[in-house]
Formats: structure tokens, sequence, C-alpha cells
């Protein structure tokens, strides 16, 4: 019999709970016996326990013992044992979340579990691509396996939850947390976010590898204002219901354990207090049971915001529009329970968020055995395996966009002499990316490693850095950053350059440059980079560059002088075997953006389906219409666009009809052909375009794809069944509206696809 049950006993707890919580199984039959055991522990708390269970701080190993607490530690140690906490992010191993966990179940009156938190982003220990550069492969069932690899590593580690995926759709390159996400698109940002939680969470939340996921940032954080992040966001409700909302309904349809909310505010409204997102949306709309976590202090920041004259009131918003947990504001331990004994709130609305993470412990199976998940051997066992590394290296590989190649420099032949020349390129800390949770510093394979280990020992392989790495001025964090007056290393790169056959050139982002409050007015490459990369060219132009970035970059001058750029983001523990070993050929690139990567920072935001407009002709000699007079509208790279080693032909799309009921079907098919003489793989979309609507329709949609290996020579059919839910839209009150009418189906290689065909919805 667990401490928990003991403890319960002696205080007369119900026999209804105690069988459910010695049988788990029988626990979770039925609704209405979960409901029971929850209720029957929640009958025995006091407010302050139950305002407890509503309270997360960040706390260190520091608090795992008695002795020298004082000043702040002093008072949430008291708190920790008195059950007036309820959750902890950031402490983290089996050893010391044991140690906690026994402090609170074996101190407290009632013993309630505590929940562990951290930001899981894209990998524990073994770290995988930047969720961006991950989505770039189209492969969801690796993605679920990369995370469900990176849950258990977390819970082996003691973890019970991840505050993992963010499902914010992104449309401004500038912002620098598009590298935590899957990109612009609604619909693939949807199965995405489907994916990672059922890898998070598995098929059963008690699993001892499973932990709780938290879709998050709801809502609308990925149009935060000129892409500067904690930004307000100002949109119309068209936007809100078609493009930002999607992948979060799809996230309760995958029964993720939580959700966050978001810093911004959404048209004057802070999502932490936006009654209409989690009340009438979230709760009552979509039917959502789990719980609902603030981010950092933003229960806190509603005062910043001029919402709340002070942290009483903004608690009294926060609680009353549906922010069940207060992460480190501490406005609810402060005050809930003052407001609640002045009326200004019913315990009723305490009690509805606390059931909700009680649930989450039940399903966790926290009260069987709190300490579970705090297992050393399993630690051990688990984390950083040899077994995760080769998946990074396996989705790595299948992540790496060929963005040009023109007279197929690449894959690398017989090339003799070969200068690698870059402040990354022999950088083993930038591919790990930004959020990298216990990553081990410098762990990664360089890309010069990679090289080093595939090309044949006949060739000369030299390196130059060119550009030095540096630590920024007054940096809190001590991130490097990128040399911007140091150009003593120049000609020692202009020298092996010129002596070399070929030059390959790994210049990007280190991995602070993006994340979390990493904004960029310029997205180009920073620091003196594109002018080494100018002064390379003018003297060895067969030049091979590779990217390794968190970010769409702005590539213009690149894309027109370079003969060959390979996207490599931030692709994790191998990422240099995986970039080597595409540049020789032996891995075939596949990736597709996720993200349109524009001409200039001028276009910003850019993204694919955006709405037709009233003037949006290009015939020659208009002046009129929709764009800018110094560039053209479309981006250097579209959404959905990324080359391969093989090439690939489309036939015409057949259509099994020209029309289809509300509760009929089309099949659209088209043949794809690889006419080169190397085996590859192919994203094959579709995307449909709504010609006439009662509210403007988007110029068109993504709505399906099959990612197919396609053997030298040969040709597939590839099928998509059309039904009504890919015609329907959500108008700007909120409701699906499907609506009769012609339709245009698009079948291609990426978003600027022209292929299609026509019919019609009666």
């Amino acid at each position: 019999m667990t401490i928990f049950l003991k403890k319960l006993i002696g205080v007369s707890f119900a026999f209804a709970i105690l069988t459910s919580c010695s049988n788990p199984d029988e626990g979770k039959s039925t609704k209405s016996q979960k409901d029971s055991r929850v209720d029957s522990l929640l009958a025995l708390m006091t407010l302050e326990e139950k305002i407890g269970q509503l309270n997360q701080y960040s706390l260190g190993s520091e608090f795992t013992g008695s002795s020298n607490k004082n000043g702040q530690d002093s008072v949430r140690y008291q708190q920790l044992i008195s059950g007036q906490v309820g959750s902890v992010l950031n402490l983290l191993g089996a050893e010391d979340t044991r140690k906690m966990q026994e402090l609170v179940v074996e101190k407290s009156r009632l013993g309630i579990p505590l929940l562990f938190a951290y930001d899981v982003i894209h990998g524990y220990q073994t770290m995988f691509p930047v969720p961006l550069a991950e989505s770039s492969s189209w492969n969801l069932e690796l993605m679920q396996k990369t995370a469900q690899a990176a849950g258990a590593e977390a819970a082996a580690s003691g973890l019970h939850w991840t505050f993992a995926p963010m499902i914010d759709v992104t449309v401004d390159a500038r912002w620098g947390r598009v590298m935590e996400g899957a990109g612009e698109d609604p619909y693939l940002q949807a199965e995405i976010a489907k994916a990672r939680i059922n890898g998070f969470q598995g098929e059963d939340l008690a699993h001892n590898k499973s932990i709780a996921a938290t879709a998050k940032h709801f809502a609308g954080y990925g149009y935060a204002e000129s892409g500067k992040d904690y930004n307000s966001v100002n949109i119309n409700q068209y936007i809100l219901h078609n493009h930002i909302l999607p992948p979060f309904k799809a996230a309760v349809e995958a029964n993720a354990a939580s959700f966050m909310n978001a810093f911004n505010d959404i048209n004057a409204v802070p999502a932490t207090a936006n009654e209409y997102l989690l009340q009438d949306i979230l709760r009552d709309k979509w039917n959502y049971d789990g719980v609902v976590v603030s981010d950092w202090n933003s229960i806190g920041e509603l005062v910043n915001h001029g919402v709340s004259p002070d942290l009483k009131d903004a608690a009294k918003k926060a609680i009353m529009a549906g922010s069940e947990i207060d992460m480190e504001a501490t406005a609810y331990v402060q005050f809930l329970a003052e407001l609640i004994n002045e009326g200004e709130i019913e315990e009723a609305k305490i009690d509805i968020a606390v059931r909700n993470v009680l649930q989450l412990k039940f399903d966790l199976g926290l009260f069987d055995d709190p300490y579970k998940y705090s297992d050393l051997d399993r630690e051990k066992e688990i984390v950083g395996n040899q077994i995760h590394h080769d998946l990074a290296e396996k989705i790595a590989k299948e992540s790496i966009v060929l963005l040009k190649n023109d007279k197929n420099l690449l894959p690398l032949k017989n090339i003799k002499n070969i200068a690698v020349i870059g402040p990354l390129a022999k950088d083993k800390d930038t591919p790990l990316g930004n959020w990298r949770a216990q990553a081990i510093e410098n762990s990664a394979v360089s890309l010069y490693e990679g090289l080093e280990n595939v090309l044949p020992k006949s060739t000369n392989l030299k390196y130059a850095q060119g550009v030095e790495l540096s630590v920024g001025p007054n940096n809190f964090f001590q991130e490097q950053e990128i040399n911007k007056e140091d150009r003593s290393g120049f000609e020692k790169a202009k020298n092996l350059a010129k002596n070399s056959d070929l030059v390959i050139m790994a210049l990007g982002e280190t991995a602070y440059m993006s994340g979390e409050g990493r904004s960029r007015a310029d997205i180009g490459l920073p620091g003196l980079q594109k002018e080494l990369l100018k002064e390379i060219h003018a003297i060895n132009p067969n030049i091979i560059l590779v990217l390794m970035n968190g970010r769409p970059l702005e590539l213009s001058w690149e894309d027109e002088n370079i003969p060959a750029i390979v996207e490599a983001w931030h692709l994790g523990q191998r990422a240099g075997t995986a970039i080597a070993e595409t540049l020789i050929g032996k891995n075939n690139s596949s990736g597709k953006l996720t993200m349109s990567f524009p001409r200039h920072v001028g276009q910003l935001p850019i993204y694919y389906n955006h709405k037709v407009t009233g003037r949006p002709s290009t015939a020659p000699g208009q002046v009129f219409y929709s764009h800018h007079t110094d560039v053209d509208n479309s981006p250097l790279y579209p959404f959905g666009y990324g080359l391969s080693y093989s090439s690939f032909e489309y036939g015409e799309i057949e259509l099994s009809d020209n029309s289809m009921t509300e509760s009929g079907s089309i099949e659209a098919s088209v043949s794809v052909k690889n006419t080169s003489d190397m085996d590859g793989q192919e994203v094959v979309q579709l995307y449909i375009q709504d010609l006439v609507a009662e509210e403007t329709p988007m110029v068109k949609s993504l709505k399906a794809f099959k990612k197919i290996m396609i053997k030298s020579g040969q040709s597939v059919e590839v099928k998509f069944t059309i039904e009504k839910d890919m015609l329907s839209y959500y108008k700007s009150n909120g409701e699906i509206s499907l609506e009769k009418g012609g339709f245009k189906v698009f079948i291609g290689k990426n978003s600027a696809v022209n292929n299609h065909k026509e019919f019609v919805l009666k």
C-alpha cells in the first residue's frame, strides 16, 4: 500500500477512491468512476490545498532537503510541505524528482503527488532536428517516433509533463519562435500536432515511458505584429478560425493532456484572460476536459498589458476566463482564497480547475505510484541511448531541403580538393539548436566531422573558419554570436578557396539566434558571413552553400549567385553525418519547406494561403494592383518547395467525376514518374481553391499529401479522396460552412503548382 493511501486512510478516505486507486484498470473503466475518485479526493481538501494544486513553481534540487532555507526559498519550502504547490517545473533527474516527491507525499497532509514539468521541445538529452526542420521531412510517422523517444528520455528522468508541441501557425520569419513549430499551414500543422501528441502520450498516459503533452500557445502567438516576440496580435475572425485554431482543435481530438496560454493579447484581450478562447471555444464548443496552464508569469503580465491594476485583479480575471494553473506568477496562491472570501469568485470555480489537475495526476498513475517515473536504472538505460541517436540521424536526413542545384553540382563526385569554410563548419554546438533541454554541450557531429567520415581518403579536405564566433556583449546567457567586425580570417579562407576545386561554405545562425526572444529585423546571413561569401565567390564560384539556421532566411543574392544551396537547419545530434551523406548522394534529399522564404524582408509576413484580392492582376504593364514595385510578389522559395537528386514528372490530374454531392466524394489521381537514374522520395501535395464563397476565399489551401518512394524510371499513380470536409471553411462567426459551387484541385510538387482540374459541389 502506498504512503499516499495510508495517509488518506488516516483521514477517513472514502472507500470509492481507495478501491479505484488500488485497481487502476477499474478506475479507468468509466467516466463516472473517474469523476467519483476525483470528487472523493476533492471533498477532503481544504481551500488552501485546492489552490495549491493550481500553483506551479520553478524549483531546483535545493528544495529536496529541509536545511538552509531563507527568504523566498523558506516560503516556497513551507508551501511544498503544506500541499500548496501542485506542480514543479525545471527540477530534473530521477534522483532529485524522487526526493522532492517523497518530501511532498510524506510531509503534506494528504500527500497528493506533484507533477514535474519541463520544456522538452525536440529531445531531452538526445537532440532531434528543431521542430521547423523536422516538419520539413513531412514524415508523420518519424515525427511521432521522435516525440516518443524524447518523452521516454524525459519520463526516465522523473518528468511527467512536457510543454510541447508548439502548434502556432507562423507566417513571419522575423519571429524567433518559428523554429519551434511546423510552419505556415494549418492543415500540416494539425497533422504534425497529432503525431507529436500521440508520440509523447502513447496509448496510455499511465505507461512509464509516456508523458503528458501540451498544445501551445493558445492562441495567435505566431501572428505577433512585425514578428516581435510577446507583441500584440491583431487579426480578423476569418484568420483566427481558419488559420490559427485548426491545429488546436486537432490537439483536442488527439486528447492532448493540457493547453498553454499565449503571452500575447489577441484583438485587445490577453490570451490568459480571454474567455472567448478559453471558455467559449475550448471548453464549450470543443468540449475540452484537460488542463489549461499559463505561460511563465503570463497571469502577472495582465498587469503589464494594462487590463488589471494589480496581481489580485489579474488572478481573478485569469481564473474566471479558464486559466487553471498559475506558472510562477504566485497570483493564485496569494489571492484566490481572499477573492473567494470576499465573494468575488465562487469556490465551485476553483473546484473545476482542481478537478482537471487531479484527473491528470490520476491518468498518469501517480496516485498508484508517485515514484514510478523516478527510476535511476531506467534513466541510465534510456537517456541518450544509441537507438535514439540513430533515429535522430534518420529524421535529420529527411529534414534537409535542397534549395538549388545548378549544373548538378550535387551529389559530389570525384572531387579531389575541397575547401570547407565558415564559422559553423566545425561547430559541434550550433546543430543542437535552441530549446535543447538537457543536451550535452558540443555533442553534435559537426559538418566537418561528417565529411571526414564519408569522403574517400583520397579527398584533400581543408578548413578555414573565415569568420569567428564570439560571445555577445552583455549577453546574459553567454550565447555565441557571429563576428561583425573581425576580417582577419578572410585571407586564409580566400587562399584556400583559390587552391580548391570546390568550396563548401557552412553559414547561418548560431543555436541561439532563433528561438524565444530572438526576433530579428534583418533575416539575412548575420555578421560578416555574406561579405565573406561574396569574396570567396569572386575567387571560386564553385560553391555549395550549407545553411544552418532556425528560420527562413533572406537569400536573394545567394540564390542568384551560388550554384548549390542546402537548407540544413539545426539538425540535432547527428547533423554532420546527415548533411555529409546528403552531399555525397548516399542520402537523397526529400525535404520540403513548411515556411515560405522571402525575396526581401519587406515582403513579410508572406505565406502561400493568402486571400484573393480585388486587384490580383499581374498582366504586363499593370500598375494598379496589389504588389510591391521593387520586388516580385512571389516568395523566393514557396511553401512545399524542395529539390531532389531524382527528377519527378507529373501527369495530368484525373478526377473520378466532375461533380459531387455533400454526402459523396471524388477521387483525384495523378501519375508521378521518376525520370532520373536515382531512387527518390517525393511529397505529392494536394491543394484546393474555393472559386466563389460568401467570405473571400484563399488562393489555395493544402488538404492532403503523401510522401512516397519512387524507384528510378518507374511511375506511381497517387490517389486522393476529396470529401466535404476538404471543401468546408469557417466563417467569421466561427461556424463551419459548406457552400455549393465550383472548386479547383491542384496536385503538384509545391504550393506554386498550377496543374489543376475543376469540379462542382452540387
